[in-house]
């Protein structure tokens, strides 16, 4: 019968089988069209490239994980909040991940040639601030970590609250970085829109 623990364990595997099938092919694309690198970690062993070799580690853990969830019953090792794991906070949880994908993926398309993963030291382009930026300076992290929270929630326990904490930390940090990035490249017309539009609300 259908209930709200299976629903966690295979929307999970879905989900994330899904995000991980089309950010790459979406990447992958559009460096076959334009024959431009389009994830960018920084320079190795940098702060910034730490911080995206620590997402890649947690994004590879939840998407291993919720896979093996389905077939394997290993909640037990990855500390389960009883306390949350109820019907109604799974259901919020799955709302919330559909939500942020919807805002990620919005925020992307409007991006348009201009996406990119990381910073691109090489290519200048215009700054975006209509839109999803016109309200906020990182709709797409502000999606993601909807995503994050939405995620504890489908699955409480220890394992995902890690993640979460560690994402809102990674998430932060790469914002900083960004933002330093965005000041050097557009000067003063980004420190106007960074005078003018919040962060994240």
């Amino acid at each position: 019968m259908f209930n709200f623990d299976t629903l966690s364990q295979y929307f999970l595997a879905i989900y994330f089988t899904i995000i991980a099938i089309h950010y790459s092919s979406v990447a992958l694309g559009r460096k076959v069209r334009t024959q431009q690198k389009q994830v960018h970690a920084g320079q190795p062993f940098t702060a910034q490239w730490w911080v995206r070799q620590t997402f890649n580690l947690f994004r590879t853990l939840i998407l291993l994980l919720c896979i093996a969830r389905v077939g394997w019953d290993i909640d037990g090792y990855l500390g389960v909040f009883g306390i949350l794991y109820q019907p109604v906070v799974v259901y919020l949880g799955v709302i919330l991940m559909l939500l942020s994908l919807f805002l990620v993926s919005f925020s992307h398309a409007y991006m348009q040639a201009q996406w990119r993963s990381g910073i691109d030291d090489n290519t200048e382009h215009p700054l975006l601030v209509e839109g999803p930026f016109k309200r906020t300076r990182n709709p797409i992290f502000k999606g993601v970590l909807l995503g994050q929270l939405g995620l504890f929630l489908a699955f409480p326990s220890v394992f995902t609250l890690l993640c979460l904490v560690t994402g809102i930390s990674m998430i932060v940090l790469q914002v900083k970085h960004e933002e330093t990035a965005l000041e050097h490249s557009h000067g003063e017309v980004y420190l106007h829109y960074k005078s003018a539009t919040p962060r994240w609300l």
